[in-house]
């Protein structure tokens, strides 16, 4: 039998090794069109930024998601440069993000899915532009993507996004790479399910991020119903004042869906990171999460949701 692996920016890596996981993270986002007008997502300082995932190293963690998708702030050089220097294995995206993180005129608009499709593999099974295809030369990297990112906003699907996700799947099924997605506030992610489902993804490699924003558990309850996997990032988020939404959210579904429930930190912005002068920092799950799930009777279950789900959704699978 073929041993499970996940591809990280520094090589392909046995799936028993990936370790305590965080599922979606924004570990560099280089100067580019979406920090020109969101300068607080800027995050490329390798000391800062490998200087804190150290810290994540220290405390047991072992690798995290990026999920900063094509030609908007990747760097698969800092990728690989902060991963070497911390000890952290990092998995990179291919795909596409949100339609406001590029301009009107960007070449995601004009490609043919077959296009979009290829220009996937060519990153997972060739290796990242050193240029994030910011052009006209592509010079490809020895760094590999190890998953396929899109993203969707508050409205009904456009025929552009209907694109997108079947560009998406082609290269999913043809190279077996998982797929992680992106919601606005947990909207259109029962949309984003059925539609995957109808394309035929595995949907036991499908994760779709920031669906705790939706706040509902019977609306978590259908997404996780059709069988892809949920990631809940913003325990931390929440005003103090309010429900902590993401915490109800786990006490209530993580006995039905032991292995459909992951969780990350999506630090977007370098204000949350300590290393540049801001909270809580990334070890932040780490260090609350466990004692929750204890604190609940629930401990045996930090398990599942920072070791076995994130091992079998980011696992490449056998197409």
């Amino acid at each position: 039998m073929e041993k499970k692996f996940f591809r990280s920016v520094l090589g392909d890596v046995d799936a028993e090794n990936m370790g305590f996981t965080y599922s979606h993270e924004h570990i560099v986002i280089e100067d580019s069109y979406p920090t020109a007008a969101h300068p607080e997502f800027l995050l490329n300082d390798v000391e800062k930024i490998a200087s804190e995932l150290s810290e994540f190293y220290v405390l047991g963690g072992r690798t995290v998601v990026d999920t900063m998708p094509a030609n908007c702030g990747r760097n698969p050089l800092k990728l690989a440069e902060v991963s070497r220097r911390s000890g952290v294995q990092i998995i990179a995206p291919t795909g596409i993000h949100l339609e406001i993180y590029y301009p009107e005129n960007h070449w995601r608009y004009t490609y043919s899915e077959e296009q979009l499709t290829d220009l996937f593999i060519a990153d997972i099974r060739d290796g990242i532009d050193q240029f994030d295809y910011s052009g006209p030369f592509v010079q490809r990297t020895g760094h590999k993507a190890g998953l396929i990112k899109l993203a969707t906003g508050d409205e009904k699907f456009t025929p552009h996004q209907e694109k997108i996700f079947r560009a998406v799947v082609n290269a999913h099924l043809e190279t077996g790479a998982p797929i992680l997605t992106h919601t606005n506030f947990g909207r259109q992610a029962l949309e984003q399910a059925r539609l995957f489902d109808k394309l035929g993804a595995k949907l036991d490699h499908v994760v779709l991020s920031h669906v705790d924003r939706a706040k509902d558990v019977e609306y978590n309850r259908a997404v996780l119903d059709i069988g892809v996997s949920v990631e809940y990032d913003s325990a931390f988020r929440w005003k103090k004042e309010e429900p902590n939404y993401t915490l109800n959210l786990i006490e209530n579904l993580i006995q039905d869906y032991p292995d459909q429930l992951t969780l990350g930190m999506d630090m977007a912005k370098n204000g949350y990171w300590k290393s540049y002068g801001g909270a809580p920092g990334l070890t932040y799950l780490i260090e609350t999460i466990p004692g929750f799930l204890k604190e609940k009777g629930l401990e045996a279950y930090a398990q599942n949701i920072f070791f076995g789900t994130p091992r079998r959704l980011f696992s490449f699978f056998n197409r």
